[in-house]
């Protein structure tokens, strides 16, 4: 770390370069998560690649120090937290038929407005969770290490552009471009009554999650979509069927593939809405001391701050402008509120909802941060609390036959998540700004400026991905639309609250499931093993389609794979380094594939046809040219992974 006495100068950080270069990666990274979001229901942060990025257009650009770059990457890494914080929510409001295309006012609205009161509700997070508890935070570990290794940017710059190159490509020849190939590989037959399914989705992006995310995630979101689709759906369509004639008459005639999906669709991703709910409860309720010691020890080091001076190393925002900032950034929102109820009495409360929640679960996201890191930090979860309990409240003041109940529970919980997502990233970066000497006010007003940058694009982005894609429900336009699955189950829980009808028996049982899973965890827990049974990850994928888990699972194994051919994973020393060049590799398919999602959708919208980029049929093939295409990238993530493997192995001796 740098020098942390009280008069030494820091270098210039929040320089107009840095700025403005924040602002653009933002943007860009905003749209590329916004894309994969939608489509797998996961984001992934962005630090790192911004870091890289940062330090090479630093360089073209005249010097740029350590700390220069770390401005760049913290308001850069807005991009991911914002997309997550509106794909997750907001996509409910048009899947309720509230709006018929995103709103742009809105958007901004809670998008900015959550995103700063994310910051705000982290201030006094940040000396309990980095300083006194030294949580993990892991992105914010591997940040520092890249930028402290970046005195020779421009391998990283290869590695990341070249596999942009590469998940662009993928992107273009698939079923949404030039229909070389399928997006999917799957097959399903009927065994008697029951629906045997097996398939994965072909996209070099999810390989990239799963490298990033590791195989211990990736085996439990892989084996809740086994319990789903290979478990649930069969012995539902066996024995349950017949007693659901609705859904058994919409199934006769279809082939075992179309009746799968819409048993899952129907009944059975209910399963992982139930286990999402008591996931969330059970990370309240696991946090809640350790939540308590934060805010004591953040005020506290806040009062001591105003009557010594400290060094610039431990200065954060001041606690009376944070204060300050709160009502100033809340009243916009009481407004929106009261715009849509058009009754005080029930916008108050809204208001003091979102702002109780908003820093109860802008703090959990900050511990959860510090202990699994910003892709897997549960903010779904934390979100369904979030809009539980605001219908919950709004059936008493409303009535649960209130036409605007449901949306009033969706903005509610957009706010939140949009700041719960934020309060993780910024801590994050804030560890990383730790490491490597850097001003935490300084870093904490980046980041504010990050999330009101990347909510100008959101609309935009969301609204050109509709028109090409659709957005949650499969139209006769759309068939295959973006999933969106987390802004489906917001709208599922909010509408059946407010006098819908929701599986409310596989909601409960999936419930148990949920509570199976934590016990299970937390045997794992005492036995002090090292692989872990995260309930809101079991849930994810219990929730997911089966081909989307499956990538998932496949690129943690190369990771898997990377660390035992190479003897990394006995090398303690090297542990954050082993991953670089897999990680910058993985994120760059990620970006490229997200990139060149959006990029196709401007002809598609355009010319308002789906097929306008798609080659003549005898052009088109199969499943086995994609599949061979899928495992060549696989391949060559886990070579070049390899190699940075080896190659931070020697750095380490």
């Amino acid at each position: 770390m740098q020098n942390h006495s009280v008069n030494a100068a820091p270098l210039p950080q929040l320089t107009r370069r840095a700025i403005v270069l924040s602002i653009i990666l933002a943007m860009i990274l905003a749209a590329a998560n916004t894309y994969l979001g939608l489509f797998a229901g996961l984001t992934i942060a962005t630090a790192i690649p911004a870091a890289v990025v940062s330090m090479a257009v630093l360089r073209v650009l005249g010097g740029g120090h350590i700390l220069e770059n770390n401005i760049v990457q913290t308001g850069a890494s807005a991009g991911s937290s914002i997309a997550a914080g509106v794909i997750f929510t907001v996509p409910a409001l048009v899947i309720l038929g509230y709006w018929d295309d995103f709103k742009y006012s809105w958007v901004l609205a809670i998008a900015g407005l959550g995103g700063v009161l994310g910051v705000l509700f982290s201030v006094p997070l940040r000396r309990s969770l980095i300083v006194d508890q030294q949580l993990a935070f892991p992105e914010g570990k591997a940040a520092a290490e890249v930028l402290k290794a970046g005195e020779h940017p421009e391998q990283g710059i290869r590695v990341l552009a070249g596999a942009a190159s590469i998940g662009a490509l993928a992107k273009l020849i698939a079923a949404s471009g030039l229909r070389l190939v399928p997006d999917t590989a799957a097959h399903a037959g009927f065994i008697g009554k029951a629906i045997g399914y097996l398939g994965t989705n072909l996209s070099p992006a999810l390989l990239g999650v799963g490298y990033i995310v590791g195989l211990n995630i990736g085996i439990v979101v892989v084996a809740g979509g086994i319990l789903s689709w290979n478990v649930a759906i069969p012995v539902y369509s066996a024995f349950f069927l017949d007693t659901d004639p609705l859904l058994a008459a919409r199934i006769a005639g279809s082939d075992a593939e179309g009746a799968a999906g819409m048993i899952w669709s129907a009944q059975i991703r209910y399963l992982g809405v139930g286990a999402m709910l008591i996931g969330g409860i059970w990370t309240l309720i696991a946090l809640r001391k350790s939540l308590l010691s934060g805010v004591r020890s953040g005020l506290a080091a806040t009062r001591a701050g105003a009557m010594k001076a400290i060094a610039h190393t431990e200065q954060d925002l001041p606690m009376k402008a944070v204060l300050i900032g709160l009502l100033i950034f809340t009243l916009p929102l009481a407004l929106l509120y009261q715009a849509i109820v058009a009754d005080f009495t029930v916008s108050l409360p809204m208001t003091l909802i979102m702002i109780v929640t908003g820093f109860l679960f802008s703090s959990v996201s900050a511990y959860m941060a510090g202990l699994v890191g910003s892709s897997n930090n549960p903010v779904s979860g934390i979100t369904i609390g979030t809009i539980l309990f605001a219908s919950l409240v709004l059936t008493f003041l409303m009535g649960r036959d209130a036409a605007l109940g449901p949306v009033a529970a969706i903005m509610i919980g957009a706010v939140v998540c949009c700041a719960a997502a934020i309060a993780g990233d910024n801590l994050q970066d804030l560890k990383c700004g730790y490491l490597v000497g850097a001003t935490p006010w300084r870093q904490q007003l980046m980041l504010a400026i990050g999330a009101i940058s990347c909510a100008l694009v959101m609309a935009p982005v969301l609204n050109l991905l509709a028109k090409a894609y659709g957005i949650g429900v499969p139209t006769a336009s759309h068939p295959n639309p973006l999933l969106a699955p987390q802004a489906t189950l917001m709208a599922s829980v909010a509408k059946g609250l407010f006098g819908g009808e929701l599986p409310w028996n596989m909601i409960w049982i999936g419930v148990g499931i949920g509570v199976v899973i934590i016990a299970i965890d937390e045997l794992q827990k005492k036995r002090g093993s090292s692989f872990r049974v995260p309930v809101l990850a079991a849930a994810v994928g219990i929730y997911l389609p089966l081909d989307l888990t499956v990538p998932i699972f496949l690129g943690g194994l190369f990771a898997h794979w990377v660390e035992r051919t190479t003897g990394t994973h006995r090398d303690p020393d090297a542990a954050e380094k082993v991953h670089r060049k897999g990680v910058l590799f993985s994120a760059g398919l990620i970006t490229g594939e997200a990139l060149m999602g959006i990029l196709i959708a401007v002809p598609i919208v355009t010319a308002g046809r789906s097929d306008i980029l798609a080659l003549p049929a005898g052009l088109q093939f199969g499943e086995v040219p994609g599949l061979a295409i899928f495992a060549a990238i696989g391949y060559l993530l886990y070579r070049v992974a390899r190699s940075g493997a080896y190659e931070a192995l020697c750095e380490g001796r």
